[in-house]
């Protein structure tokens, strides 16, 4: 009979809208305090060429990059304790990949995805190439799902799914990231995929991961949660914990951390 070993992770997600900017703010002073065991990051800004080679080292972290062809734009990093037993990068849809917009880390029993959703908020151009990546990626998505089964989904999915998770969502002017074709594509990813891990031990909370830098939003706490921890529904009663860092101001997102309880066995 095959023996199960449950360790507690702790994993985090941040858009840290430039790592450079984030390493001048106290990035690694952070990362030592809080030793949590993977790290995705999203909005990266930077090649991993240009990267110091020690930082993440340093700190006991094994670095996996996905970097953007555009300098100083998109690209994702996972840092991870854990060596994965197997890595992949991209969709295989070169649009998208030419971006640096997904990185998964398969640990044996469980995969661990960390995903920059592509923004709209510059124009209708944008929000159309956003529609296109969500709809050309889900069946990639369902595919993921289908063959590792136990996923973790994590990123800066630049979508506002409820109206609980926007200060007024009464607005008028329909903006990117949360309109009715948006949110209906977050319905379906929660209806067939996955559960959303925050809304598992918060189901009637308000909290945001995002806040524009005008007119004080922050400090009013006029936000969007618009980052998210999806799990698959087969292993989402191992959520037991999650939290917005609001105080950790190295961007205009918070970092969010969940803690899961997974089965470290293959």
């Amino acid at each position: 009979m095959k023996s199960y070993i449950y360790a507690m992770k702790r994993i985090v997600s941040f858009n840290v809208n430039g790592l450079r900017a984030a390493q001048t703010k106290g990035l690694s002073e952070w990362l030592k305090a809080e030793n949590f065991d993977v790290v995705c990051f999203q909005e990266t800004k930077m090649d991993a060429t240009m990267a110091d080679p020690d930082y993440f080292q340093e700190l006991g972290y094994k670095s996996y990059w996905h970097c953007a062809q555009k300098k100083g734009y998109s690209g994702v990093l996972t840092i991870t304790k854990e060596e994965p037993k197997q890595v992949q990068m991209g969709f295989g849809i070169k649009n998208y990949d030419d971006e640096g917009r997904i990185i998964c880390l398969d640990f044996g029993s469980w995969t661990l995805a960390n995903c920059y959703f592509p923004s709209g908020s510059a124009g209708e151009e944008r929000h159309d190439f956003k529609m296109n990546f969500l709809n050309e990626t889900y069946p990639w998505f369902k595919k993921l799902v289908k063959d590792k089964k136990n996923v973790i989904l994590v990123g800066d999915y630049n979508i506002v799914h409820q109206d609980l998770d926007i200060h007024n969502p009464t607005r008028k002017d329909n903006p990117s990231g949360f309109r009715p074709e948006e949110r209906a594509w977050m319905d379906t990813w929660y209806n067939e995929l996955f559960d959303d891990a925050f809304r598992l031990i918060h189901p009637d909370q308000q909290a945001f991961s995002w806040w524009s830098y005008r007119a004080g939003s922050y400090q009013k706490d006029k936000g969007w949660r618009i980052d998210y921890q999806s799990i698959s529904k087969s292993i989402s009663k191992h959520t037991k914990a999650y939290k917005h860092h609001k105080e950790i101001r190295f961007s205009d997102h918070c970092p969010i951390e969940a803690t899961y309880d997974l089965d470290n066995s293959e």
